[in-house]
């Protein structure tokens, strides 16, 4: 039978078929791997015929850890992530302001390393807006920036203490300085309206049209559920998957409420039904174990330096290891946050207790970002079968690492950070992702860092001048291979689809780069570009109008 569609030419990356420069597809699943001269007699009157001499075909990129629909509301709201310096960002603010009159100014992406001290303050937010509440969460997403009026509107002052779980920025005399740290942020943000169901599925299939466009065909979106004022995702991911937007491909991290206990393991599979009715994959469970290392919320198991003390685990170890051992035993997969040294150990503690008390499981426990690892806990992740999620793009000597975190951490420590060849000789799995709307959400930046420890300036506006940093810990930068495989099967394990690899009678989810990054300059890998992206063999994401031909 002819093919539906058959791409010629182009390099095809596929496990056993080094000589491949032709893939046929039909009926949306792989069917012939080969040369040109194989698959020609594939091609009949109705196929559709792309040439891609010259590209690369690989897989479908997977991301192991997103938030495409928070990333499609900042999009659509005050988006800060293009601001390459404070004076852009303030003008960014003042933008919007004038050109959105409502009652409040709402977004978020802005860098506290382009502000002096690290960080932005309400005075500058009042100065633009003074008349109405400001709240815009920062592109870590675990801050917020807000103005006199906005704590004014939430009664914040300072008196206020801090939250369980949170802490109320101060100047030196005690007064709120406009930065609301984790939970704190939650003062304000439960004030703020809430997006319509409309708003949030418009957001999701922004989120998810952006995502194609970068080759991306697969993701776990990393927090379904309420998270400092951005409302519960659920119900758009249900409507998207029953009219169709989304398939089986997409799954959901439920978010674990850490002020109830292993009881709503319950209620968590009971969600997992409703979604699965749906057409949607509720199969893991985000667990925040601990901050990030910017302000000094990431557990340590030693204090930072310069005080601060050593961060906050938002659940005791022993409540963290009945949450993950309840949520093994429903054969959930549990999605970790965990960016200090001691919030991983004890994330792989849990797993370890899991393990011993419900026996042998098909669950794929993993720990997302998982930044600051001692070595001892590196041979750890292979042998309890937890994957580190990690974003590759962190792993650079950006502002942010070089004037933040590592002065914070000290030297002994910044040398345990993104530790990615360890872990690759250990023998455990890595599985990539982005935490878009956190950074770019497209992986050749990632896999760009990953393989020369040296920021992908192409990732940010605030990059631009990093041309010529030096490599980040360079030992611990990877192969390309590895990198790649990272953002597609070993991403594609952790998510649990059976995509991520070019081979016969797999769904033909699809990239075609427009050159190979697997032969070209180390340094080349930023700038290279999806030229397609198939889903099931049908084009969502094209640069170029007419790619094709029949027959």
């Amino acid at each position: 039978m002819p093919a539906d569609l058959v791409l010629l030419g182009g390099r095809v990356h596929a496990p056993g078929y080094p000589w491949a420069d032709a893939v046929a597809v039909r009926a949306g699943r792989i069917t012939e791997i080969g040369t040109v001269a194989d698959l020609r007699p594939a091609i009949g009157p109705r196929t559709t015929v792309i040439d891609t001499t010259g590209r690369l075909v690989l897989p479908g990129f997977h991301d192991a850890h997103a938030h495409p629909v928070a990333a499609g509301l900042q999009l659509n709201r005050c988006e800060l992530g293009g601001a390459a310096s404070a004076a852009a960002c303030l003008d960014l603010v003042a933008a919007h302001a004038a050109s959105h009159p409502g009652p409040w100014i709402l977004g978020g992406g802005w860098v506290g390393a382009l502000f002096p001290g690290g960080a932005p303050h309400r005075r500058d937010l009042d100065r633009l807006v003074p008349d109405r509440p400001a709240y815009l969460l920062d592109s870590d997403q675990h801050n917020a920036w807000v103005n006199s009026a906005a704590l004014a509107l939430a009664g914040v002052d300072a008196t206020t203490p801090d939250p369980p779980g949170g802490r109320v920025g101060r100047d030196p005399g005690g007064e709120p300085d406009g930065l609301l740290h984790e939970s704190a942020a939650e003062l304000v943000g439960r004030l703020t309206p809430r997006p319509s169901a409309d708003d949030l599925l418009a957001a999701l299939t922004t989120g998810r049209d952006v995502l194609w466009s970068h080759g991306v065909t697969s993701w776990q979106d990393a927090l379904v559920g309420p998270y400092l004022g951005l409302p519960d995702t659920f119900g758009a991911y249900l409507t998207a998957a029953e009219r169709g937007l989304i398939d089986w491909r997409v799954a959901g991290a439920l978010w674990w409420d850490r002020d109830q206990g292993p009881e709503q393991a319950d209620d968590l599979a009971e969600r997992r039904a409703v979604a699965r009715a749906s057409g949607f994959r509720a199969t893991h469970v985000k667990i925040m174990q601990d901050g990030i290392c910017e302000n000094r919320t990431a557990a340590l198991f030693e204090p930072y330096h310069g005080g601060g003390g050593n961060g906050q685990e938002f659940l005791e170890p022993q409540d963290l290891a009945d949450a993950v051992g309840a949520l093994d035993r429903r054969g959930f997969h549990a999605h970790m946050h965990a960016v200090g040294d001691r919030a991983v150990h004890h994330c792989l503690d849990a797993v370890a207790i899991a393990r011993a008390r419900n026996g042998s499981q098909d669950t794929r426990h993993h720990i997302a970002h998982a930044q600051v690892i001692r070595p001892s806990d590196v041979p750890r992740f292979r042998r309890l079968g937890v994957a580190a999620a990690v974003q590759p793009l962190w792993a650079a000597a950006v502002p942010q690492m070089t004037e933040n975190i590592m002065p914070a951490l000290g030297p002994r420590r910044s040398g345990w950070q993104y530790p990615f060849a360890d872990l690759l000789r250990s023998g455990a799995r890595l599985a990539a992702g982005s935490d878009w709307p956190v950074s770019s959400p497209d992986p050749l930046h990632g896999i760009h860092v990953a393989v020369n420890r040296t920021p992908a300036t192409l990732s940010a506006p605030w990059l631009r001048e990093a041309a010529h940093v030096p490599p980040f810990l360079p030992y611990q930068s990877i192969p390309v291979e590895a990198a790649l495989a990272a953002y597609t099967i070993g991403s594609a394990h952790l998510i649990g689809v059976n995509t991520g690899i070019i081979a016969p009678s797999r769904p033909a989810d699809l990239v075609v780069l427009d050159r190979d990054i697997l032969t070209c300059p180390a340094g080349e890998i930023e700038y290279a570009e999806v030229e397609l992206t198939f889903v099931a063999g049908r084009v969502v994401h094209s640069r170029q109008p007419a790619w094709s031909h029949h027959g």
